[in-house]
């Protein structure tokens, strides 16, 4: 088909607007240009500003107090979740039983209950420095072997000779671990429960000390034993 011939005025109204298409996209590209240093001046400009935050807060750090050494090393034996039924209801809470000590001859065993786990863990601490016990060494071991049941748990510690480290697991090993006993053998019978190792491994120790030989307190010799005077018989008369 042959084209129409447009008419003066169609020819002149798309001129006019082939010149307003031509004028928008002139404008569109130097506004875009305008904008595009404008955000990569924005950008870093915000990025300075966060080096310089980062820079302030680094030296801030850094110009803290050395942080002082714990005098007991801890470790937390057992965590779990309890609960108590009451009137209006059950009430969770947690419990934490806690071993600390300083790996030279003290050590501590605490367990408490909190509303969350570290009020727990901070209450188990307090109540293990309460009870605090020294572990009395000889030749790099306990001086005795000692025997001890606490509930159903039975645990026996024996002493071992140089080399031999410790022969023993579980709870008992946390607690020797960090009483500081470089050698020692134990043995676990009819339980496995945690807190009643730990508890019956603490009376063990405490046992130790009952056992031990007396000592004065002062200068820490062996008491020595005073034989008293044989009375002399005296010479019949003749």
């Amino acid at each position: 088909m042959a084209a129409l011939p447009l008419s003066p005025r169609e020819h002149a109204k798309g001129a006019s607007n082939f010149r307003h298409m031509a004028e928008q996209t002139t404008t569109n590209a130097a506004t875009t240009a305008t904008e595009k240093p404008a955000a990569t001046a924005s950008a870093g400009k915000s990025r300075n500003t966060r080096n310089s935050r980062d820079t302030r807060k680094g030296s801030k750090r850094g110009a803290g107090k050395p942080r002082e050494p714990r005098e007991f090393e801890q470790k937390i034996l057992d965590l779990a979740r309890v609960t108590r039924v009451t009137a209006g209801g059950k009430r969770m809470s947690f419990r934490c039983a806690l071993v600390i000590g300083d790996k030279k001859g003290r050590v501590g065993f605490g367990i408490s209950k909190g509303a969350d786990v570290q009020i727990a863990v901070e209450k188990a601490y307090r109540q293990a420095k309460k009870n605090i016990v020294t572990v009395p060494l000889v030749d790099e071991t306990i001086p005795y072997p000692v025997n001890v049941k606490f509930g159903a748990a039975v645990v026996m510690l024996k002493p071992a000779p140089k080399g031999t480290g410790l022969k023993s697991g579980g709870a008992v090993r946390v607690i020797l671990e960090h009483a500081g006993v470089p050698n020692a053998v134990s043995k676990i019978m009819n339980s496995s429960n945690k807190v009643n190792l730990a508890q019956a491994t603490m009376k063990a120790i405490k046992k130790l000390h009952q056992l031990a030989p007396q000592e004065s307190a002062k200068t820490g010799k062996k008491k020595e034993s005073v034989e008293k005077p044989v009375p002399k018989k005296s010479d019949t008369a003749e």
